[in-house]
């Protein structure tokens, strides 16, 4: 039998396309689209033939279908021959390889972080001679695979590196939407078909050669395989031959390889399968697919009659189309597809996903064991992102799980993952099957209906009397294994407390969380303290927060993700960031989806915090967009709240309050006081914005009574600095005083780095004598270095211009009032700079904005550690960019602040306080 890949019959336009791809200067990508059989192989293997005749280094790969469901395994094949190039890269870039290689643990890198790290190695891989990848059956990749795979061939111009990928057109691929060029691969003219059919059957008989021309539509595949196939029945006469009758080709492919497996002898049809089902290789590219694989033996009856090929490189047997692997799986009875999956769970038993889904699909009678292990492979999953094969085999482990308990457990747990995964109706399903066993409602279906109805309504107060007493049931008469059920349920409590953001509420969580004892685990109680009122239960959190992220790698994403809450109550969410980022990525693709959400709102708060504002405007669109798509309205309105804060803090008034009303309009009715909470701060800043000092004042005192904070008000304690500004705007000198020493009394800097830069900030504004001003001015400024919190920074730095203006004359005031309007402008606060620059004119000092004004924020940052005198790779590393991105940026730099070298950066950028006060904000960031 003829090969399916070897000389190319017609395909001009094709064959030149594909020259001038290869020939082409600088790297590119391509996908070759068209329908299976089309010669999608043929002509892979004829761009990879011309690229070595090139001198190219040609790397290819192949997706596998069993393997579209594992994290990576697609980039693994690409990235296998490269692999010598790895210990090149810097620490960074090796970190993130080894992770994606099993070398270490750790949280899978986000798809940019990957892929930007693959754009490194294929740099380092194509130092010497160009580099050509090559892959085939892209639509089996899995979808971390395809997505870097996607990022990176976007970004290929200027390498010495090509991509091209073979897709089938009747199958959905993560490349349809990479937005790579695409060459559209059709059948052949008649023609080119009557030349195919001519060369690889000669002499074909009279009456069967029009039936075969008819049937294959200009398929090569059909063209090689019909004639044999018509041929052994030509007895019937060609009237009676099988027709289409509109059966899609590939269909009626597979029916004639159905009868070349269904003549073979039983043993070679279980070979066949086991092969199959553990993703043996097709064609040329079979030897590709890296691993350990099933190796087939004893199948030259299978190789005779054309449904295997025999590897040129390994010397293993392997498909000979992807069709005839997806034809043995189909025409398998349940029992032989059984007993293969069995056979293959054997030779996995060091490969706990690989051997859980083999045996997933092998069980038939309830075993422990097989459930222990498929639980197993779902924890290990759950902590790479890969939440939804958690789900299932969580379900099935249930399925073959022996006592009730267990049943319920496993089943409880499926519904747990599934609700973080954004999929609260199969959370629901799974959470009520038991309900439907007893009649009762458990405490499982409890968290999946109040997550439910808290995440896509903001049901907070009805979630929140379900969970308290199912608690309290729970607590009364806990029964087996209610251990994890019942922390699902105090966690789930304190998240409806904190949007609540109710005192009574919070105290009625705090006594009932009491009667549990030590029950309640370590992580729980972080949550309640941090989350609940900082101001009263803050102190000596940081040190028990520190300490549980010391284990982070052992921890469920939606951990993380509450501890990092945490972390944002205390102010200290800077050095989280960059996980978060890495993982938020692969949440929403795999994962657990509503955790990813509430990452997105932790990325935009610390961008916003730390001065990237242009970047947090767009983190959170990107929050808002998923939210509204997963119809989950309370993460909507969320998104909704920061967008509104960061736009009243550009001077961005109108749409400030636009966003707020909404928020409001439809927190308030259902109680949802921690977003209402917000809607009121984006008012008192908004008015601040504008200079509407007394509109502002009565904003801030609806969130805290001067002298006092409002218990379980969280707006309370961050709203400080608003309200001492507005009461000594508005002639409240004396409230403004009384709320400053309140913040000082209460010890709110020792509990963050923000509370106790803006209690300083505050204290020196409302100070009675110069002296203490001085002294609590400096304090401030003692922590301006390591706090990142430029914005307030720069407010405290406008207030005391201002104020030494009046005490010590215009001259002393300059440098405050400058370093303010120049931070201002950075950031992109408006009116808060046109306001700094009004107090500089009437100091009479020139307001020409200096050249740094023109810069974005993300340039300055990188200026400002240019400028500082780190390299190109240590300014990536900090702000998570590829050192060549740092190049970019730098390139556009410099003609903005009229300069030409890098030495000449820090006095472009000013003085060397500004200039210190760059860098401070881009580590913060």
């Amino acid at each position: 039998m003829d090969p399916l890949v070897g000389m190319l019959v017609g395909r001009q336009r094709e064959q030149e396309a594909l020259s001038s791809f290869v020939g082409a200067a600088g790297g590119r990508s391509l996908v070759l689209k068209g329908e299976s059989g089309v010669g999608k192989s043929a002509l892979l293997q004829h761009i990879a033939d011309l690229a070595a005749g090139e001198d190219h280094q040609v790397v290819r790969a192949a997706g596998v279908e069993a393997e579209s469901d594992f994290a990576f395994a697609g980039l693994h094949q690409f990235l296998h021959p490269l692999l010598p190039h790895v210990e090149r890269l810097d620490a960074g870039r090796r970190t993130v390889f080894d992770v994606v290689f099993g070398r270490n643990e750790g949280p899978a890198p986000s798809v940019m972080a990957l892929a930007i790290a693959v754009l490194d190695l294929l740099a380092l891989a194509s130092s010497q001679k160009p580099l050509l990848l090559v892959l085939d059956d892209g639509h089996w990749f899995d979808a971390a695979s395809a997505e870097v795979c996607g990022f990176a061939g976007r970004r290929l111009t200027g390498s010495s590196v090509k991509l091209v990928v073979g897709l089938r057109s009747d199958l959905p691929s993560r490349f349809d939407t990479a937005a790579l060029p695409v060459l559209d691969v059709t059948a052949l003219s008649e023609e080119d078909s009557e030349a195919l059919l001519d060369l690889h059957h000669p002499g074909l008989d009279a009456r069967i050669r029009p039936v075969v021309l008819a049937e294959a539509q200009g398929n090569p595949l059909a063209l090689l395989e019909l004639p044999p196939f018509l041929g052994s029945r030509s007895a019937t006469g060609p009237g009676e031959l099988p027709r289409g009758h509109g059966v899609p080709l590939p269909r009626r492919l597979e029916y004639l390889y159905g009868t070349r497996i269904g003549a073979l002898s039983a043993p070679v049809r279980a070979e066949l399968l086991r092969g199959a089902l553990d993703g043996v290789g097709s064609g040329k590219a079979a030897h590709t697919t890296r691993g350990t694989r099933y190796r087939m033996a004893d199948a030259d009856e299978a190789a005779a009659c054309g449904l295997l090929d025999i590897d040129r490189s390994s010397g293993d047997f392997v498909f000979r189309h992807p069709l005839v692997r997806s034809t043995v799986v189909q025409t398998a009875t349940p029992n032989e597809r059984r007993e293969a999956h069995a056979a293959l769970a054997r030779m996995y038993r060091d490969d706990l996903e690989r051997r859980a889904t083999h045996l997933a699909a092998s069980a038939v009678d309830p075993s422990e064991q097989v459930a222990a292990e498929l639980e197993a492979a779902a924890r290990s999953t759950t902590r790479r992102g890969g939440a939804l094969a958690a789900i299932a085999w969580l379900t099935r482990a249930a399925e073959l799980s022996e006592s009730r308990e267990e049943r319920s457990r496993r089943l409880a747990d499926a519904a747990f993952i599934a609700g973080q995964a954004a999929l609260p109706d199969q959370a629901r399903r799974l959470a009520r099957t038991d309900l439907i066993q007893d009649g009762r409602d458990g405490p499982a279906s409890v968290v999946a209906s109040a997550y439910e109805a808290l995440y896509r309504d903001g049901e907070v107060r009805s979630s929140r009397q379900q969970v308290v007493a199912a608690l309290e049931a729970l607590r009364d008469e806990p029964g087996p294994g209610a251990g994890e059920v019942e922390v699902r349920l105090v966690n789930l409590l304190m998240v409806t407390c904190q949007y609540a953001a109710d005192a009574v509420a919070w105290q009625q969580a705090r006594d009932l969380v009491g009667t549990l004892g030590e029950r309640v685990p370590v992580l729980s109680l972080i949550y309640r303290d941090a989350w609940s009122d900082v101001v009263r239960h803050g102190a000596g959190v940081r040190r028990r927060l520190d300490r549980a992220f010391a284990g982070r790698a052992l921890l469920d994403p939606w951990d993380v993700v509450r501890l990092s809450v945490a972390a944002y109550h205390l102010d200290v969410l800077g050095p989280h960031r960059p996980y978060l980022q890495r993982s938020v990525d692969r949440e929403v693709e795999t994962g657990a989806t509503a955790a990813a959400m509430t990452m997105l709102h932790l990325i935009m708060l610390d961008q916003t915090a730390s001065g990237a504002w242009e970047e947090a405007e767009r983190t959170g669109v990107r929050g808002l967009d998923l939210a509204v798509e997963r119809d989950h309205a309370l993460f909507a309105y969320h998104s909704r709240a920061y967008l509104a804060q960061l736009a009243a803090m550009r001077g961005q008034v109108e749409r400030a309050r636009e966003l707020q009303t909404a928020v409001d309009a439809w927190a308030r009715p259902r109680g949802v006081g921690f977003l209402t909470q917000i809607a009121d701060a984006v008012g008192t800043m908004a008015a601040l914005s504008e200079g509407d000092y007394e509109a502002a004042y009565l904003y801030a005192i609806g969130i805290t009574a001067p002298g006092s904070f409002e218990p379980c008000a969280h707006q309370a304690s961050r709203t400080l600095l608003d309200l001492v500004e507005a009461a000594l705007h508005t002639g409240r000198a004396e409230q403004a005083r009384r709320h400053a020493l309140a913040a000082q009394e209460a010890g709110l800097p020792a509990v963050s780095p923000r509370l106790a830069l803006i209690t300083y900030g505050a204290l020196a504004m409302t100070a009675e004598d110069e002296q203490d001003a001085t002294a609590q001015y400096e304090r401030a400024e003692s922590l301006a270095d390591n706090a990142g919190f430029p914005f307030e920074l720069a407010r405290i730095r406008l207030a005391r211009g201002i104020r030494l203006r009046h005490a010590q004359g215009p001259k002393a005031a300059r440098q405050a009032l400058t370093r303010a309007a120049e931070a201002f402008e950075r950031l992109g606060a408006i009116p808060w700079a046109n306001r700094a620059r009004a107090e500089l004119r009437v100091s009479g000092m020139s307001t020409r904005p200096s050249s740094a004004a023109g810069l974005t924020w993300q340039e300055h940052r990188i200026a400002g550690l240019a400028a500082s005198g780190l390299t190109n790779k240590e300014i990536g590393e900090r702000v998570h960019l590829s050192p060549r991105t740092v190049s970019s940026h730098l390139y556009r730099v410099f003609p903005k602040l009229g300069i030409t070298t890098r030495a000449a950066l820090r006095d472009a950028l000013g003085n060397a306080p500004e200039g210190s006060d760059a860098r401070g904000a881009a580590d913060g960031a």
